[in-house]
């Protein structure tokens, strides 16, 4: 299997994690000019913008380390790319937003809510 390939078998399986939890899934792999956030998810009357990264092993840092000053500031820059696309849609008017990040290390998942 192929990083992708693990990828997305991991952000499904994100997705089964997220809506046992109570999420509803918005979107999967936004993309824009200014970058891409892997899920939007809505839990109560929050937006929810989920960054989620996967390490096999610690060899290269574990997957909450690599989510680094520089990468929320993009991931915030799509978020507002995001909203604005979707200004028109009255569900997301006056509604809270708010970045997660998931990792994945060694098959364990680390939810961090709020997390910039």
């Amino acid at each position: 299997m192929n990083t992708r390939q693990r990828g997305k078998e991991w952000e499904q399986k994100v997705c089964r994690y997220l809506k046992d939890k109570g999420y509803f899934i918005v979107d999967v792999n936004f993309a824009c000019a200014c970058g891409e956030i892997d899920i939007i998810a809505a839990q109560r009357q929050t937006l929810v913008f989920i960054e989620v990264k996967y390490r096999r092993n610690a060899r290269y840092g574990y997957a909450l380390e690599a989510v680094t000053p520089a990468k929320q500031k993009k991931i915030r820059r799509t978020a507002d790319v995001y909203l604005a696309k979707h200004a028109q849609n009255t569900v997301f008017a006056g509604v809270d937003c708010r970045f997660d990040v998931i990792g994945i290390d060694d098959g364990e998942i680390t939810h961090i809510e709020d997390a910039f």
